[in-house]
């Protein structure tokens, strides 16, 4: 008989906790600060992950954003009735209440107006998973030693969403043509100003980081 293979080594997940905070400071004066930094209100909820497939494929996500704007006005009464979905200009799309199609997937047309020809997308929408946000809320009140990341991606989305449409998005950043300012730097460009986001957990609760920018378009 052979001899049993020695144990493997632990798995990288119990050498790798990161150690917990021990507490908070005691020594000094408290001041108070000013930041760029906005707390971010959480319900108690689940929130409902789809992914989203457009055909033709690589079309920049401004056209994406158009095409999912379009699709959910055009089917209101059939499938979205009032929820307003956050997309990410790719794949993932999230409701705050579950859409009508069960776990199936659903085909649709949706047609935006060209120029001289209107174009003609193909779109399928399928179930993904539930997103608690309530586990989220358990992390930050220490009872989960991780931050579930599909909560945070979840929250990144929907608070992009809204900008997204507004402004001219820049990687994450977003920005805007300049009113009451103009200075031509030559060769067709111009500074736009506008800002950075991110929702980033925080002891206790999410903050919405929002950094001021400029940018030559």
């Amino acid at each position: 008989m052979e001899p049993a293979a020695p144990p493997g080594p632990p798995a990288a997940t119990n050498l790798f906790q990161p150690p917990r905070r021990p507490g908070l400071g005691t020594v000094g004066k408290p001041i108070r600060l000013l930041a760029n930094h906005f707390q971010v209100q959480i319900p108690k909820i689940d929130v409902y992950h789809y992914e989203v497939d457009i055909k033709p494929e690589k079309r920049p996500r401004r056209v994406n954003r158009e095409v999912v704007d379009t699709m959910v006005r055009h089917f209101k009464m059939q499938i979205f009735g009032d929820r307003q979905p956050g997309y990410d200009g790719k794949r993932n799309m999230y409701t705050a209440n579950p859409l009508p199609i069960g776990r199936e997937r659903v085909d649709l047309e949706v047609t935006l107006p060209g120029e001289g020809k209107d174009q003609t997308f193909k779109v399928s929408i399928q179930w993904v998973s539930v997103v608690s946000l309530q586990l989220l809320l358990e992390a930050l009140a220490g009872r989960l030693s991780e931050v579930p990341e599909d909560c945070v991606q979840a929250l990144d989305v929907v608070t992009r969403h809204l900008p997204s449409m507004r402004y001219t998005p820049v990687g994450r950043s977003f920005f805007s043509p300049p009113e009451g300012y103009y200075h031509p730097l030559g060769g067709g460009r111009e500074v736009w100003f506008g800002f950075h986001q991110s929702v980033r957990p925080a002891m206790w609760n999410m903050m919405l980081n929002i950094d001021g920018e400029l940018h030559i378009l």
